[in-house]
């Protein structure tokens, strides 16, 4: 029994120390594993081109803060590759120990200082060659821009030497800013090379400002060379020119300042010049713009007297035969309206128009007869004769517009008096025959009301009659007349039919309804009452009235039939 206790427990230290011998294998396998990974990441991270990248950047020659920038780059890189990395080689070299002498938890725990170690300097790399990397691509940027700058100063110095003769007076000044665009760039190598960054870069823009501002003036300044050396000079020369010529024509200027304008014309030439001497551009081309306007308007001002003249030779006999047009249709007007105001009353100031007409045209033929001494004693412009031919146009185009209206209402008075003739006949026709339409139908008598009526509209044709027979006709009376009488005869005709049928229904009722006379005493009495208002009273409407309603009473629909047959067979009946 003792001997298997022994056993079992050899037994048992065996297994357990095969079981220890297991899990430190395998855990210093694992933290040997996590080494290697270590290493493995270290090469990786000192393989990158790092070195290289800070060696490219360096050669670009940065200046200002581009310079400061690199030297922070650079300074973490250098923390990196010495501190850093032997940080890491002391940890890695720690794992190795521990893992060795079987403390393999201390080593687990180096293992992940290691780690920790190596992913911050990774993540630090990473930035550090980013920032490189956009450092680079910024100075390459800013090396275009330099060159650039350097290629449009190459190409404005150029030009300044190969076209001298488009920058006239400019040149000096622009060959001396040349000079000190060149002065500045050196300036900048100079201060570049001895490593004075900061102010490298101050020197650097303002080289490429002024060279870009340079470039600016010399595209604009020779167009305004041109036009002050070229186009300008001789506008004047022939404004000038041509003022002589005109006023030995004997051409009369309404303004009386126009020399003094082509002096200080000149004046603002010669100022301009001065000032583009100076390559004031700016200043030039305001000035330009407004010498261009005051020289169009000295143009305008030679032309329009030039063209009023054309105008003027064109249309002077023309206007003076019109107006003496005018003046003649207007005294056959005055004659033509004292000749019908004997007979027609004129409503619309006719007369008084005319007598207008009359003051204006001789007002006309004043001021005509004022501008001829004139012109040939060549004292008034011929734009002011020009404007008074223009008025005159307007004033007796309106003239004789007017002239035709009343001549055209004259005509009219008369056609209208002609018709309002013809309309008396006829409404006298149509009066006879209502009245004999009415005596046809044989009634026992008329309605007041109706017999009033007719006379009203016997009496407005009378009146209308005698308007038209007085020695003086009032057209726009005759015409309020006749449309009354139309009126009115249009009403009578309406009156006249509905007595006529009221009558006749009334009798064809009366007829109908005697069949009932003696079984229905309601029909008995409509019809006596009815016979009543027919006869004695001679109202037809209240007749058919009172014995269509008692007949509708008896026999419904009996009213609408007899009427419609009656409407239908009006012709036969």
């Amino acid at each position: 029994m003792k001997n298997n206790l022994i056993i079992i427990v050899v037994l048992a230290i065996i297994i357990i120390a095969a079981v220890l011998y297991l899990v430190g294998y395998f855990m210093r396998k694992k933290n040997q594993m996590k080494l290697d990974d270590l290493e493995k990441r270290k090469e990786e991270l000192f393989d990158l081109p790092v070195i290289e990248e800070v060696d490219d950047v360096k050669k670009m020659h940065m200046v200002g803060q581009s310079q400061n920038t690199f030297r922070e780059w650079n300074q973490r890189w250098t923390e990196i590759s010495t501190r850093s990395f032997a940080e890491l080689e002391s940890q890695i070299f720690e794992v190795e120990n521990l893992n060795e002498t079987f403390r393999f938890m201390k080593a687990k725990k180096a293992v992940a200082e290691a780690d920790q170690t190596m992913t911050e300097m990774e993540s630090e790399v990473e930035i550090i060659r980013n920032g490189l990397k956009e450092l680079r691509e910024s100075e390459e940027r800013n090396s275009l821009e330099v060159q650039k700058a350097l290629d449009v100063y190459e190409e404005i110095s150029k030009l300044l030497h190969d076209e001298k003769s488009e920058f006239g007076s400019a040149y000096p000044e622009l060959q001396k800013q040349i000079k000190n665009i060149e002065i500045e760039f050196t300036q900048f190598v100079t201060l570049n090379t001895s490593g004075d960054p900061i102010e490298a870069r101050e020197v650097l823009e303002n080289a490429e400002r002024h060279t870009y501002e340079l470039d600016d003036v010399m595209k604009r300044i020779p167009p305004l060379y041109d036009e002050l050396n070229r186009t300008f000079p001789d506008q004047l020369k022939e404004i000038e020119e041509g003022y002589k010529r005109l006023l030995a024509d004997h051409y009369v200027f309404p303004e009386k300042n126009f020399e003094d304008e082509l002096r200080r014309v000149q004046k603002r030439v010669k100022n301009s010049t001065v000032d583009l001497e100076k390559t004031e551009v700016d200043a030039v081309e305001v000035a330009n713009r407004d010498t261009a306007n005051a020289i169009d308007a000295l143009y305008e001002i030679m032309e329009r007297e030039i063209n009023a003249k054309k105008y003027v030779m064109t249309n002077q006999k023309v206007v003076g035969d019109y107006i003496a047009h005018a003046l003649k249709n207007n005294r056959q007007l005055m004659i033509e309206l004292d000749h019908t105001s004997q007979s027609y009353t004129l409503n619309h100031n006719e007369l008084g128009r005319s007598r207008g007409f009359q003051t204006e045209i001789e007002e006309l033929i004043r001021r005509y007869e004022d501008f001829e001494p004139k012109m040939k004693e060549h004292t008034v412009p011929y734009s002011e004769v020009q404007a008074f031919f223009k008025d005159c146009y307007k004033i007796l185009d309106d003239i004789e517009n007017q002239q035709v209206e009343i001549d055209d209402s004259l005509k009219e008075l008369r056609k209208g008096e002609k018709a309002a003739q013809e309309k008396v006949d006829q409404y006298d026709f149509r009066l006879r025959n209502i009245k004999r339409h009415v005596e046809k139908q044989r009634l026992p008598g008329l309605p007041a009301d109706y017999l009033e009526f007719f006379f009203v509209a016997t009496d407005r044709i009378e009146e209308l009659s005698k308007a038209l027979n007085r020695i003086r006709i009032n057209m726009e009376e005759i015409k309020k007349l006749s449309d009354l009488c139309n009126e009115d005869l249009e009403l009578l005709d309406k009156k006249t039919n509905d007595l006529v049928n009221s009558a006749a229904l009334t009798e064809q009722m009366m007829q109908y309804a005697n069949r009932y006379r003696h079984t229905h005493e309601a029909i008995r009495v409509a019809m006596e009452n009815s016979l009543e208002l027919f006869s004695k009273e001679y109202r037809y409407q209240d007749a058919l009235d009172e014995i269509g309603t008692a007949l509708e009473r008896v026999e419904p629909g009996a009213f609408r039939r007899i009427e419609d047959f009656y409407f239908n067979n009006l012709d036969a009946i």
